[in-house]
Formats: structure tokens, C-alpha cells, sequence
């Protein structure tokens, strides 16, 4: 293999982070589809929805990013102490809104079986894939849901 530098390209296995190998990867990969898709569509906004204490620190909340013109929510979590009383339709709802606000299509997200996907289809989101034993004994959801109310589509 050759690194176009001149020298033998080599693979190694790392477990430590490094920004610039990420840097590396995650900016090759935008040029490859941005290529493709047409520029913006890959960018990464981030959008956190957050749930304070009475003091103002953060206790809970949503995490999530643009991705491919869909928000992804990657975190969701309400303190046991929080839950029953609505916050999770609201934060969920606040993020929707906000995403409806940017021009994405959907939301899309993945929770695991002994987590919520009940919750998930109540507020109207449907699975779309599953990955049994992850983790083992359990499944993997992966959830989407069009913003604009239509039905999910198979491409």
C-alpha cells in the first residue's frame, strides 16, 4: 500500500483516543458523500435539550446532532426521580420542534430493548431495524419518524 507520501501505508489498532485519526476518518468520509448528496447536508449540528436542577445544573436532557438531513438523537436519559411526569414527550418534543426548525426530515435514534421503544412508538416512532443480542440477552431498536407526519418510506 502506498500513503501517496512516498512511504508503505501500514494498519495499526489503537485503543486510546486520537482526535486526528477521527479528524482523519470522519473528513475523508464527509468529502466522499458531500461528493454525492451536495454540501450541508452532512453537517453536524448539535442540539441538546436540557433538563437543570433547581441550582441550574444539568440533571438529564437529550443530546443529538444533525445527520444526513435527519436529527439523531444519540443520548436520552431522565433521572429516576424525574420520570413519570411528562419530561421525556417534552424534551422529545422540544427537540422535534427544533428539528422541524432546521428543515430535517425525521428523527431517528436507537434505544435498547429494556430502555424505551414503548415510549418511542407512543410519541409515533417506528422501528425500522433490530439487532438481536445486542447486548446479549437483549436487542438493539432503531427508531425513525418523519417530521412532516408521512409514513416512513423503504428506499
Amino acid at each position: 500500500m502506498s500513503d501517496g507520501m512516498g512511504g508503505a501505508a501500514h494498519l495499526t489498532v489503537e485503543d486510546a483516543a486520537d482526535p486526528g485519526a477521527r479528524a482523519a476518518v470522519l473528513d475523508g468520509l464527509i468529502a466522499f458523500n458531500t461528493a454525492r448528496t451536495g454540501p450541508g447536508i452532512f453537517d453536524a449540528t448539535p442540539l441538546l435539550v436540557v433538563l437543570r436542577d433547581g441550582a441550574g445544573a444539568p440533571i438529564g436532557g437529550l443530546v443529538g446532532r444533525n445527520r444526513a438531513g435527519w436529527l439523531y438523537v444519540e443520548l436520552l436519559h431522565i433521572p429516576e426521580s424525574h420520570r413519570g411526569q411528562g419530561l421525556g414527550r417534552e424534551i422529545l418534543g422540544r427537540a422535534e420542534e427544533e428539528a422541524r426548525g432546521r428543515g430535517l426530515t425525521g428523527v431517528w435514534l436507537e434505544t435498547y430493548a429494556f430502555q424505551a421503544p414503548g415510549f418511542y412508538a407512543r410519541m409515533g416512532y417506528t422501528t425500522v431495524g433490530t439487532l438481536p443480542g445486542c447486548p446479549p440477552g437483549q436487542a438493539c431498536h432503531f427508531l425513525a419518524k418523519r417530521l412532516d407526519g408521512a409514513p416512513l418510506e423503504t428506499p
